[in-house]
């Protein structure tokens, strides 16, 4: 069930212009006696390279 919760949360992101996922959690809550809701959400963000930076002297 985490699995499912965290595909369709890389989707929903990817679908929105994302390439990475920041600040993942989990949470489930039992609705009914065998019946659990599971969640998993995040940050969608875009992550670009920083030019490396020379070191001081």
């Amino acid at each position: 069930m985490r699995e499912d919760a965290f595909e369709l949360m890389l989707r929903e992101a990817i679908g929105r212009g994302a390439n990475a996922v920041v600040a993942v959690r989990y949470d489930a809550t039992e609705i009914a006696p065998g019946v659990t809701e599971v969640l998993c959400y995040g940050t969608a963000v875009v992550v670009q390279a920083v030019p490396p930076v020379p070191p001081l002297r």
